[in-house]
């Protein structure tokens, strides 16, 4: 079993359908989301994680956004990881918004 996963931001994109890589609930998602956005979020929850800003989703395989390689850390799964990442991505965007 592999010891990392990788997060596309069409996991969290607004606008995109569940077979069009959404893995999120609409109302977790986000616009205009980038792979260097989703690593400090991921950073900020513990994990360690890092860009590969040369590779595309293959559902998007014209959209080259990245993709993220996120290093697992204990029993989390990447559902739940997806879902603690979406909230980190909201709460950090509120937060920038009242300053």
């Amino acid at each position: 079993m592999p010891d990392h996963f990788y997060v596309y931001p069409a996991y969290l994109a607004r606008g995109l359908s569940r077979t069009s890589g959404r893995r999120v609930p609409t109302a977790q998602t986000l616009a205009d989301l980038t792979s260097e956005e989703i690593v400090d979020a991921a950073k900020r929850l513990g994990f360690k994680a890092e860009v590969e800003s040369d590779k595309q989703y293959p559902r998007r395989f014209f959209d080259y956004a990245g993709r993220v390689k996120v290093t697992k850390k204990g029993a989390t799964t990447k559902a739940r990881f997806l879902h603690q990442l979406a909230a980190e991505l909201q709460k950090q965007r509120s937060a920038a918004g009242k300053k």
